[in-house]
């Protein structure tokens, strides 16, 4: 934000609690070391070293905000790919990444709005609430009624939210060896460089609220899905109408099945209906931007991470399922190759790109499928594994840069489907919806 930027004291606080991660994890294991030799059992010792990882791991992401929270919160929707003895005590340390961080200073927050809108912005309210309602990685929501009568969500960019964040991200390839150390299949590193590419247009405010627009056209009166309307804009607040509904981690930790199933059938479709009506990707899928209305709409929210597709998602996604579905691997390879997803040089057994997809279509490939945590832990544990096929099948592809955030979205929507234990027909939607699928 223009002439208002972090201390450098501040910066190097961020730096130093971020280099805090590894060293910490470093010396929990030295000190595992120790306690086993003094008769506690390795189970026991890493049961308490991944609690305390959690704890610290929650604290030093939650009040850092920016690039360390969207992290926290990018990697909470993939806690159901880990085996339960890794999750669990990370879930609840996750979950609370996705809607929880300390406020910013009331004293701050009328600043920004005087910056924004003028010094007069409280003539536009009936009343604005000073505790903050939700925070996100680089802003937070304080609930206000607008002078219409109408309750509005007012999202506040925090002061040097883009240095901090831009730091953040820099910094955070250290914590490689902390998730190499719970699993190691994950790496966050790629995750990181896709986050970075983006942070731009997450910044502009202004962008957003065109994108919210967007959908809002879209969906307008759609009887499954509710996006707040814009109501006023500016480079780094946002006001948009107020909805309420119940949060998609409540739903997950607490929701009927029937709940469950309509939430998980709702993201899935506007994981793919939502660049054929509104020309874009919603591509930050968390539960933290999603609610279940008591009239069984979706509600989304938070449009700041989009991907453009004025055109919709690329057909060859849903024509490379199709010929697998088929059974045609020969055809596969051959669109892989002609899409740039694997190189003329590099030869592979088309039936090795078999082994490769094994179960990761079942959900289109039936009518009905249910997403377990069970189903992604195995899939997780299959595609990761250094004596596999499938991981030396995998390491072969490339991935197109146009491509990296439509991968990162369907995987993401995948761990909060697999969360929910949702049951529903996929293959139906992916028939509607996806451009070139064919069941």
């Amino acid at each position: 934000m223009e002439g208002v930027s972090e201390p450098p004291e501040r910066s190097a606080r961020r730096t130093a609690k971020l280099a805090s991660l590894p060293l910490s994890a470093a010396g929990r294991a030295a000190t595992g070391v120790g306690r086993r030799l003094a008769g506690r059992s390795s189970e026991e010792v890493a049961a308490a070293n991944r609690e305390r990882a959690a704890a610290q791991l929650f604290e030093v992401l939650g009040n850092l905000k920016g690039g360390a929270m969207k992290l926290g919160q990018a990697l909470s929707v993939f806690e159901a790919a880990l085996p339960d003895g890794i999750a669990a005590p990370y879930r609840e340390a996750l979950v609370k990444l996705q809607e929880e961080a300390p406020p910013m200073p009331i004293s701050t927050v009328y600043r920004v709005l005087d910056e924004q809108f003028g010094t007069r912005w409280r003539e536009r309210f009936h009343h604005f609430d000073e505790q903050p309602a939700a925070a996100a990685s680089i802003g937070q929501v304080h609930r206000g009624t607008w002078h219409d009568g109408r309750d509005v969500a007012v999202k506040i960019q925090y002061p040097g939210a883009g240095p901090a964040l831009m730091a953040d991200l820099n910094q955070l390839s250290r914590l490689a060896r902390v998730y190499g150390m719970v699993t190691p299949g994950l790496d966050i590193k790629p995750l990181l460089a896709e986050i970075r590419s983006r942070v731009e247009d997450e910044l502009d405010y202004r962008l957003e609220a065109t994108t919210q627009r967007a959908f809002a056209t879209a969906f307008a009166d759609d009887p499954d899905f509710l996006v707040p309307s814009v109501v006023a804009s500016a480079p780094y607040v946002v006001i948009s109408e107020w909805i309420d509904g119940t949060p998609l981690r409540k739903v997950i930790s607490d929701g009927t099945k029937t709940e469950r199933d309509r939430s998980g059938h709702l993201l899935a479709t506007l994981t793919f209906a939502g660049p054929a009506r509104a020309g874009y990707l919603h591509a930050d899928p968390h539960p933290g931007n999603y609610r279940l209305m008591d009239d069984g709409r979706l509600g989304v929210l938070d449009f700041g991470a989009v991907k453009e597709l004025p055109d919709g998602l690329p057909p060859f996604i849903g024509e490379i399922m199709t010929l697998v579905l088929q059974n045609d691997p020969m055809a596969a390879l051959q669109g892989l190759r002609e899409h740039n997803f694997l190189r003329e040089d590099i030869e592979v057994d088309p039936y090795e790109l078999m082994d490769y997809v094994g179960s990761v279509l079942d959900p289109v490939r039936y009518e009905r499928f249910q997403f377990t945590r069970e189903w992604m832990q195995t899939e997780a544990a299959r595609l990761t594994n250094p004596r596999g096929p499938a991981l030396k099948f995998g390491r072969q592809l490339n991935l197109p840069s146009e491509y990296v955030m439509i991968h990162r979205v369907l995987l993401g929507s995948i761990g909060i489907l697999c969360q929910l234990g949702t049951e529903s027909s996929f293959r139906a939607i992916a028939t509607e919806w996806l451009p070139g699928f064919t069941a």
